[in-house]
């Protein structure tokens, strides 16, 4: 058996697919009692992109995986491993082998992760354990979410806030390591504040012999204990990423998190002491896409020059679960 060997991980190529569709807060008004001022002030959402009936997540994922691809510059023949992150997925069972075949990427495992809208930065973090360690060369992650099948639209305080899409980034192995620290959490006692639960009615089978059988019930959130929790814990779990990375907050040049809420981007960097121009934000177009959102700011963020070489960046996660978590990594390709 050949021995494992320690290597390095660098992001090599992003890609995104958004639904054509798009619903914007003046047309949500004509739903619910709400209004653009009211949704712009409370969140920085103007307008969030929904997937249409007979459309896939798979196929989202797939036009967003072949752009990461084709920036990269591999084929799909290459990749070792793809994982696809989503709390929404076309088939309970997975989606990511169905992604697998749509790519041609027949030498790849694939398989999906379920972390909500913490699963795009607990993806990086378990490739990187398989690259590290010498198992794999190139692996894809990607980040896909329909949360529009599981939003009640007739609930002001959750429909205003969801979009769908997808974001996918192309990892390969290098004598760098571009994964520069991470810090992972998850607290299940605060679960109840926000999640998608099964809600189950009995079914006599035979005789004393019953199962529960349903379905999954719409969204469901404390919005005010979401806020409190994502204010207080992110800012400190990236100080422990960084901490980890050996790096200090007044060396990362962006600070890309998950996109729920311009609220809580700005308070956050705000505990951190960082200008809100380090920001990076597309909340406003494209809504919480959960584990899509950070995938899709980072590939817009490098396809218009914003994000160049070696630039530090400190992606933060969270949401259901609770589950939190933070990554610094730099950017770059194998020849920058």
């Amino acid at each position: 058996m050949k021995s494992l060997v320690r290597q390095g991980v660098v992001l090599t190529g992003t890609g995104s697919a958004v639904p054509d569709t798009c619903l914007d807060n003046h047309q949500l008004n004509q739903m619910v009692v709400t209004s653009d001022d009211w949704i712009t002030t409370r969140t920085g959402i103007r307008r969030r992109h929904l997937l249409a009936p007979k459309n896939s997540l798979t196929a989202m994922a797939t036009e967003a995986a072949q752009k990461a691809i084709a920036m990269a510059g591999i084929a799909p023949q290459n990749l070792d491993l793809i994982i696809l992150a989503t709390s929404t997925p076309d088939d309970l069972f997975g989606n990511a082998s169905q992604i697998q075949a749509r790519l041609g990427a027949t030498q790849a495992v694939a398989f999906d992760l379920t972390a909500a809208c913490s699963g795009f930065v607990f993806g990086l973090v378990t490739a990187a354990q398989f690259m590290r360690t010498g198992a794999y060369q190139n692996v894809l992650l990607i980040g896909a979410e329909v949360l529009s099948r599981w939003v009640d639209w007739s609930d002001r305080r959750t429909c205003v806030l969801f979009g769908d899409g997808a974001g996918a980034v192309v990892l390969q192995a290098s004598e760098y390591d571009c994964l520069l620290g991470f810090q992972l959490h998850t607290d299940g006692t605060q679960n109840q504040y926000l999640k998608l639960g099964f809600q189950e009615q009995e079914k006599l089978l035979i005789d004393s012999i019953r199962v529960g059988q349903g379905t999954y019930q719409p969204i469901a959130m404390n919005g005010q204990e979401v806020y409190r929790f994502a204010v207080q814990k992110v800012p400190e779990v990236i100080e422990k990423a960084l901490y980890r990375a050996g790096l200090d907050i007044e060396q990362v040049d962006w600070l890309l998190m998950h996109q729920a809420n311009q609220r809580i981007l700005n308070a956050v960097a705000e505990r951190l002491n960082l200008p809100e121009e380090k920001i990076i934000s597309n909340v406003a177009n494209y809504g919480n896409t959960s584990a899509a959102s950070i995938p899709l700011a980072l590939d817009e963020a490098v396809r218009r020059g914003q994000i160049k070489p070696h630039d530090i960046i400190a992606l933060a996660g969270f949401g259901a679960g609770l589950s939190w978590g933070a990554a610094i990594f730099e950017w770059g390709s194998l020849n920058s």
